[in-house]
């Protein structure tokens, strides 16, 4: 071989040129050698750049998934620490005395929020249909009570409220005190078994405040309480209605379903009962009567069934304890004196959550221009998420009743306009929940089926009729849905494994039947 030539490029080194090979031929070698020494050279600074942008997007990620999951769930949870007056923060709520866990555990509480699973937050999207229990008697009427729930779930609602009670006259679940209709009992057996398949949960109220379906008078009757001059308001303190009532409750309570056979108070498809339907108590202006029933009456529940949550069924005003700027707030100055207090009624010891009714169509003087209405609700609302949030010291509040009449001379909407109202509503709300704030859920007043236009008080929705309309219920649903799957993704790191509960378990969203044409 011939001496070895020195490469004119570093890299290179020393090549041996063959013996006998001409100076052309060992300049186009050493020539190829260098361009492919080059492109090796180029291709791996490209890797190591391309490695090193690749890891740092990896850093990046990883720093705002962090960040991403401590926003959520100090929005999940801003007002858990919160600590009401006389609790040390340390124990469970009377609401969290017992979980069936799971997706379909019992619904609970924490702070101002309901929660499900492993601290899943539940906001609500719910209805009312409150004549369920009786269409369900009649094998021929028994599958609208199908075909309301099919729809509901349709559009993704949840909750559904209707009556736990129809007290004497027709189809009376409780004809005389303790004595009950075997297949009345069955058809509200056949509810609760019904909302089950359709995964929407139920809340229901013991009694009602209105003659309607019996009601408080038809107690204050039974016990002949009238004959000595009292009046329904005598519901409240005489001895003897309170022991039917209590008796009522617990018969409910612990009523076995004849078609799933679990006991009510151990079935998690009831979310809560509702100690009365829009309670009143006009003869003591006070507010003093009822809120002793309340609390004689909560303390019995809790007695009977600590699983599940309670609400007082109020309509939220501002009683005599208020101060005067929450009067200013009430729809009118004689509700004041109607002897219920939003703030004091819902301090009481076993009740888990508040809850008001909006009906500015009813309420506000005759001639209140929809423009009014939508004011009025809209600061409704707001108050009471408000003394949710603070004067109750971080409780959660269900707007369980929100509606407006179409019909009657005092209507001043129909079935178009009466849209603007329903989103005044959700708009509220979804302001609350995207803060991660105490308004918990609104529950429409009220879904039909088609073929039940008799029953219709001028409130029904007929959604397969009203496209519109349940396009704002389905887009409103889809909303929600979002924020508790997305709040429960972050939560892995929080809330879940700080209870020590088992990783929660995202719902799917509802198939909606229906286009959506609002966005978050």
């Amino acid at each position: 071989m011939d001496l070895i030539k020195l490469s004119s490029h570093a890299s290179l080194r020393y090549k041996l040129q063959p013996c006998g090979a001409s100076p052309p031929a060992a300049a186009a070698a050493m020539e190829t050698s260098y361009r492919e020494e080059e492109a090796r050279r180029k291709a791996s600074l490209l890797h190591c750049i391309f490695f090193f942008l690749l890891g740092a997007l990896a850093m990046a990620a990883a720093i705002a998934v962090l960040h991403e999951s401590s926003y959520w769930e100090w929005r999940c949870n801003r007002l858990t620490d919160i600590v009401v007056d006389g609790d040390d923060g340390d124990g469970p709520s009377s609401s969290e005395v017992v979980d069936g866990g799971g997706e379909w555990g019992m619904v609970r509480t924490r702070g101002a929020q309901f929660v499900v699973g492993g601290g899943r937050p539940f906001y609500v999207n719910g209805f009312n249909t409150y004549w369920l229990m009786v269409l369900a008697v009649d094998p021929s009427t028994r599958g609208k009570v199908t075909e309301v729930f099919r729809q509901a779930a349709a559009v993704g609602l949840t909750v559904c409220r209707t009556w736990a009670f129809n007290d004497g006259g027709w189809r009376a679940l409780q004809k005389s005190p303790g004595v009950y209709d075997e297949e009345v009992f069955k058809a509200l057996d056949f509810v609760v078994s019904e909302a089950r398949k359709h995964k929407i949960r139920l809340i229901l109220p013991l009694i009602n405040n209105w003659d309607d379906y019996g009601g408080k008078a038809q107690y204050v009757r039974w016990a002949q309480a009238a004959a000595a001059g009292a009046g329904a308001d005598a519901f409240f303190s005489d001895e003897t209605v309170r022991g039917y009532f209590k008796s009522h409750v617990t018969a409910v309570l612990t009523r076995v379903n004849a078609y799933t056979g679990v006991a009510y108070r151990d079935d998690p498809t009831i979310m809560a009962w509702e100690l009365m339907n829009e309670p009143r108590c006009a003869s003591d202006p006070t507010g003093d009567t009822l809120q002793a029933w309340i609390a004689e009456m909560a303390f019995h529940v809790k007695s009977v069934d600590p699983a599940h949550l309670l609400g007082v069924g109020a309509e939220g005003f501002y009683g005599p304890s208020s101060p005067p700027a929450r009067l200013r707030v009430n729809p009118n100055a004689d509700v004041a004196l109607a002897g219920a207090d939003f703030v004091r009624n819902h301090r009481v010891l076993g009740v888990d959550f508040a809850s008001v009714h909006v009906y500015p169509d009813t309420w506000l003087p005759a001639g209140a221009t929809k423009e009014a209405q939508l004011r009025f609700a809209t600061s409704w609302v707001e108050a009471h998420i408000a003394d949710a949030e603070g004067a109750l010291g971080g409780m959660p509040v269900l707007f369980a009743e929100f509606g407006v009449s179409t019909r009657g001379a005092r209507a001043a909407f129909n079935a178009t306009s009466r849209d603007a109202f329903i989103e005044a509503v959700y708009g509220a709300m979804l302001r609350s929940t995207r803060r991660g704030g105490g308004g918990a859920g609104a529950l429409l007043w009220q879904v039909f089926p088609e073929g039940t236009d008799y029953m219709d008080d001028g409130y029904a929705v007929v959604l397969p009729r009203a496209a519109a309309t349940a396009g704002i219920v389905a887009a409103h649903s889809r909303r929600l849905q979002s924020f508790n799957s997305r709040c429960a993704w972050s939560c892995r790191w929080g809330c879940n494994k700080r209870d020590n509960d088992t990783a929660e378990t995202t719902t799917a969203e509802a198939d909606v039947d229906v286009s959506f044409h609002h966005e978050l």
